[in-house]
This record gives structure tokens, sequence and C-alpha cells, in this order.
């Protein structure tokens, strides 16, 4: 009976061991679930097309380079994909669903289609949660990603600005010319400079966009104003053949007839004309903010320093603002509507990583025109680019044509202004647009 008593008593505190000891076992792993969820990597994508040498390129990698470096937690898949093919890459990729969870996207007609097609979410909640980075952007910064009230779709981490007008000081200085302010002081100027043999005007138009980005979207807008231009993209109570847009075509062919151009313009390209320019073979050029990139890759300091930038000149009796640039926000990164919970939460944290402040600083700081108040090191940037951002910083932003146009209407006046070049009138070059645009608009 004592042995039996004594064998319970032994079985009983086995009883109690192994209880413990699955008590224990089962606490010891519940508790490696839990590390593991809490280190489990989050996986998240992002497609863009930063894939060059430029230093704008090599920052913008640098950023996401940086972020997957602190932040181990998330296992960053990054591709960077040239440009020339990054749309269509991307096209295709959306049109099977499967895009990435952060990609790049251009302002204007691109980002509105994928919007269109229920392929994004907004990232309202990382500007809102952040009110002074928000408030230090350009006026219009969130314009082209804004499609319903108080939802943005995308923070630029650049800026467009194509109409910027480059000048060789010295040879103004030389001709005792003055910088032209209005159209008579510059067609003044480009009878000086033709009488001593010196192009007025650098163009390379040979792929016809260069025009219509750089000279006519600034130019019309100045005989125009930009509501017209708004309504007649929209073929909402104005026309391209109204009288004001006929005027504007006028203008430039008023370039055109007094040799404002080089003999060709047609036939070489933009960085054929920005070297003819810094090499001072032309007093002046009408380009975008990707020259001073260029230049700054390709030119010397001293080339640069007699460089100095300002806007096309005012237009006589014109509606539009003459302190204006032609351009706007650049592209950003979009979130992909499929992305959520901690994927979505590590992609709004990579939107502020590659253009909160400090971003906007970085790429501001490689010779890259931003679309937001921050300032520079002058020491970091070239003495142009310094000029020409501090430019940018007080002067208004209106629309570049084929961001508004029709991919059709677009290449109508792209191939229209290579025609007044060579001859052709601005009422027929009006009479194309308005009806590939009315096209374009007509169910």
């Amino acid at each position: 009976m004592k042995s039996i008593r004594k064998m319970s008593l032994m079985l009983l505190v086995m009883a109690f061991i192994l209880a413990a000891c699955g008590s224990s076992s089962g606490s010891n792993n519940k508790a490696g679930e839990e590390v593991t969820n809490k280190d489990e990597k989050v996986k998240l994508s992002i497609w863009h097309n930063f894939a060059g040498d430029d230093l704008r390129a090599k920052t913008v990698r640098g950023l996401i380079e940086k972020f997957a470096q602190d932040n181990p937690n998330i296992e960053l898949d990054a591709q960077a994909i040239p440009p020339d093919g990054y749309r269509q890459r991307l096209s295709t990729v959306a049109a099977g669903n499967e895009l990435p969870d952060l990609f790049f996207v251009y302002a204007g007609s691109h980002s509105t289609e994928l919007y269109k097609a229920g392929l994004l979410q907004p990232i309202t909640e990382v500007v809102d949660a952040n009110p002074e980075w928000k408030d230090n952007f350009l006026p219009g910064a969130f314009d082209p990603y804004t499609f319903e009230p108080d939802k943005i779709y995308t923070a630029p981490i650049g800026m467009s600005a194509t109409s910027i007008l480059y000048y060789n000081t010295s040879l103004f200085e030389k001709y005792s010319v003055k910088v032209p302010t209005t159209w008579d002081e510059l067609m003044t100027a480009v009878k000086v400079f033709n009488e001593n043999k010196i192009t007025p005007i650098a163009l390379g138009n040979k792929a016809p966009w260069v025009a219509q980005s750089t000279i006519i979207g600034s130019l019309a807008d100045r005989v125009t104003g930009t509501e017209w231009f708004k309504s007649a993209s929209a073929q909402k109570g104005a026309k391209f053949t109204d009288p004001e847009f006929i005027e504007a075509l006028g203008y430039f062919k008023q370039l055109v007839d007094n040799k404002a151009f080089q003999e060709g313009a047609n036939s070489i390209d933009n960085t054929q004309a920005e070297q003819y320019f810094i090499q001072g073979n032309a007093a002046m050029m009408v380009s975008g903010a990707w020259t001073l990139t260029n230049l700054a890759a390709s030119s010397s300091e001293e080339q640069m320093k007699v460089v100095d930038v300002t806007v096309l000149p005012s237009i006589p009796g014109g509606k539009g603002d003459p302190n204006t640039i032609s351009g706007g926000a650049g592209g950003g990164m979009a979130l992909s509507k499929r992305s959520e919970g901690a994927v979505k939460e590590a992609a709004l944290k990579l939107i502020y990583a590659v253009s909160g402040p400090e971003a906007q600083k970085a790429i501001a700081e490689s010779n890259s025109m931003v679309m937001y108040d921050t300032e520079i090191d002058q020491a970091k940037v070239s003495s142009l680019y310094y000029k020409a951002f501090n430019l940018v910083k007080k002067t208004n932003i209106t629309p570049v044509y084929d961001a508004y146009l029709s991919a059709e209407a677009g290449e109508v006046i792209n191939n229209g202004l290579q025609e007044i070049m060579v001859g052709g009138t601005p009422e027929s070059v009006a009479k194309k647009l308005q009806d590939a645009q009315a096209r374009s608009i007509t169910p």
C-alpha cells in the first residue's frame, strides 16, 4: 500500500512536470511565432526610370538605396528601367494588372490614364501627415495628381520647366544689346546679332517637340492667356482656329521670317543646339531645365559663367502673364491599388524618403529642378543652375501644350511648327490642330 501511494505520488509529480513542460514549450513556441512575425520582412517592389549616369538619376537611386539600408525589415525589389522603354514596359504590366507596389509616373496623360483604369490609390495620408512638407511645394505641384477633391495621388520629385531664355552676357555686352523684356526689344536684338553674323537664337528642332515645348507654349500663353488654352484643349468655348491663337503662331512666324534661328534648325537636335549656343555661336537659346543638367556635364564652368537666364519677353496687348515659364510638376512615385497593409505602409514611407524635404534638396543639388521651395548649397551646383533655380522659384508656371493636347493633336502642332519654319502658314497649322483636337474630344 505504501509502495502504491509512493508510485501514485511520483506519477502525480511527473504529470505536473509534463504539464509544466508542455505549458513552457507552448509559451516558447508562441513567443517564437511573435518574434518571427515581428522580424518577418515586408516585400516591397518599386520601378523607376532613373537608370542613367546623370547626377539626378544617381541621386534618386542613392535615396532608394539609403531607404533599403535604413529599413532592413523591408525587402526591396528596385528596378531601374531606361527611360526610352519605361513607359511601354509599365503599360504592359498594367494591362495584366501586375504593377509593382510603387512606380514612377509622368504628369499629364500618363498618370491620368492609370487613374482612370482604377490602378492607383491616393497617397493623401502621408501628405497630410507632414503639413510642413506639403506647404513647401510650389503652387500647382499637386494639380496634375489630384483627381478627386482632396485626394492626392503623387508627390512630384522634379519639375518640368521648358521655356527658360538662356543668353550669353558677353555677346550682349559686346554688341550693346539690351536683354529683351518686350517683343520689340527681342526683334531689335535679333536684327543686331544677325548684322554681326551671330545667330540670335539657337534651336535644334530635328525632333519636332522642341519648338512646341520650349517656345510656342510660353509664347502663345502670353498672347491668349492660360484659360483660353485650357478651354481650347477641352473644346469648350474656344477653338484653335480663334484669332488669338493664329496671332500667337504669327509671332513664331515673325521669328522665322526675321532669321532668328540658325540655318537648318529643323535638321539638328537639341543637344547640338546646346553645344552651338554654349560655344558662343548664338546669343540666345530657349530651352528647358534639362539643358542645365546637360551643360553641367559637358561644359566648363568658364563657359557657363557668361550665361544668364530670364523669361521670354512680353507680347503687346497679350492676355497672359509675361512673368511665366511653361512647365509644371515633374513625375513622382505612384502607389498601386493592390498594395495594402504593411506593404502599403512601407510604400508610403518610401514615397516620403524619395520626395520629402531632404530628398528635394538632394535632387535640387544634382542640378535638377524641383517643384519645391528649398535652400541649396551654391557650392554644390553649377553657377548657371543656381541662377535658373532662383529664377524659377519666383516665376509662375503655365501649361506645356503636349501635356494637355491629345497624342494626335500634339503631333500636329509639333509638325506644324516645322511647316511654318519652311514656309507654312499659321492659319493652315491652326486648322489642322483644331481638327485633331476636336476628333480626340468627340465621343
